[in-house]
C-alpha cells in the first residue's frame, strides 16, 4: 500500500482498458450495430464519464427502476427505459454496467443470447464479449 509505484502500474492498467473499451464500442457504431447498456448503475456511470461513452455510442440503458425510466444518465445524456422499450428494439450488444451481477444477467438473458445478442464486460485487464 505504500508504494507509489504500485498505484503508478494500477493507473496504466486502468487507461489501457478505458483505451480498449472506447475503441471496441466506436468500432461496433462504425460497423453499424445498435449498443445499449444494461442497467444504469452510479458505478457504470462513473465508467461512462471516464471513457466519455454517451449518446453518441449507447442507445440507450435499460433498468428496471421506475424512477429512472424516462430520465438520462448523469453526465452522458443516454436515455433510461424499460424492458418494454427494449423488447421492440433489441441490441446487437449491451454493455454490462452491472458487472458485479453477470452471472445472474447472463441467466436472465439467455433468450437473448440465443438470439444471437452478446455482452460486453467493460472491466479487467482484457475487455471481453460474450
Amino acid at each position: 500500500m505504500d508504494d507509489v509505484q504500485s498505484y503508478v502500474e494500477l493507473a496504466e492498467r486502468i487507461a489501457a482498458s478505458k483505451e480498449k473499451l472506447v475503441e471496441l464500442v466506436r468500432n461496433l457504431k462504425k460497423q453499424g450495430k445498435k449498443i445499449a447498456a444494461y442497467g444504469a448503475p452510479a458505478k457504470g456511470n462513473t465508467l461512462l464519464n471516464y471513457c466519455k461513452i454517451g449518446s453518441d455510442c449507447i442507445d440507450y440503458a435499460i433498468d428496471d427502476l421506475p424512477s429512472k425510466q424516462g430520465l438520462y444518465t448523469p453526465g452522458t445524456h443516454i436515455p433510461v427505459v424499460s424492458r418494454e422499450y427494449e423488447k421492440k428494439r433489441p441490441p446487437d450488444y449491451y454493455l454490462l454496467l452491472a458487472w458485479n451481477y453477470a452471472q445472474t444477467v447472463f441467466d436472465r438473458e439467455q433468450t437473448y443470447r440465443g438470439q444471437g445478442g452478446k455482452f460486453i464486460i467493460p472491466i479487467g485487464d482484457d475487455i471481453n464479449i460474450i
